[in-house]
């Protein structure tokens, strides 16, 4: 089976990619699944309700998020209900929404996908993703061999331990946050897929998504700056998975690199 996974969806030049490219990808690969990370959707920064309804409409499947998952609050009303739209998993106890889901194919196949936030050079405070991910493993491994995991984090380190931490017992793990798309994609010896990070959906002539010229200004001054989403050079980043649906071993990952016209 094939599985699209893309990165970090950034405003609305981000959306745009995946309306333009999306449906062409999804033909060209034969795609059965469409995750995506959504977690910057909403003007560059969360997700609100609407625009977590025009990605499903657009052909998202599961969205997974991350740090900025709190920044529009509307999303908590929405989290407890929406099972596909996920929040990282290593939050604490109590907190709204779900790190997980199991989205079934129309033919029956079961993926279990997976929303985790690495803890190096973050902010929020959050759960040991490591241990967070052991404790809900027993149980997905019951309902299905096929584990997608979405490692949101800063340190490449942390992404590539994760990766080996779940190698084997995952089909795939893939890191989010950077916005800067990894040239590492690699199948591990024991059958898992990685790649350190995603890239992402949205403004290529920016500082990750972000106007260059207000980032340039805070690193001259240090003073706080209001960032604003960039407009050009869009493109849609991601990974083509492609798994055994029998043993949940992936067979191949491909990068994707699409650039809108």
């Amino acid at each position: 089976m094939k599985i699209l996974f893309l990165g970090d969806i950034v405003g609305n030049p981000g959306r745009e990619a995946i309306f333009k490219l999306l449906p062409g990808i999804k033909s060209e690969y034969k795609i059965d699944l469409t995750i995506a990370n959504c977690e910057n959707a909403a003007g560059g920064a969360g997700i609100t309700p609407s625009v977590a309804e025009e990605l499903f409409k657009l052909g998202c499947n599961v969205l997974t998020a991350g740090d900025h998952i709190w920044d529009r609050r509307e999303i908590i009303e929405i989290l407890d209900k929406e099972k596909f739209i996920l929040r990282p998993l290593n939050f604490p106890v109590g907190t709204p929404g779900n790190g997980w889901c199991i989205y079934e194919l129309p033919l029956g196949t079961k993926i279990a996908v997976v929303s985790l936030l690495g803890r190096v050079f973050m902010k929020p405070l959050i759960e040991c993703p490591f241990r967070a991910i052991s404790n809900i493993l027993p149980q997905l491994e019951k309902i299905t061999p096929i584990i997608i995991i979405d490692i949101h984090a800063e340190a490449t380190s942390e992404k590539i331990a994760m990766a080996y931490f779940l190698e084997g017992r995952v089909s795939a793990v893939v890191g989010s946050h950077t916005h800067v798309q990894t040239a590492d994609e690699r199948i591990l010896p024991q059958g898992s897929a990685f790649i350190t990070d995603l890239g992402m959906c949205g403004p290529m002539d920016s500082v990750i998504g972000q106007k260059k010229e207000k980032i340039i200004e805070r690193f001259l001054t240090g003073m706080p700056t209001r960032f604003e989403v960039a407009a050009s050079d869009i493109q849609l980043q991601g990974v083509v998975l492609d798994i055994d649906e029998k043993t949940g071993k992936a067979n191949s990952i491909e990068r994707i690199q699409r650039k809108v016209e």
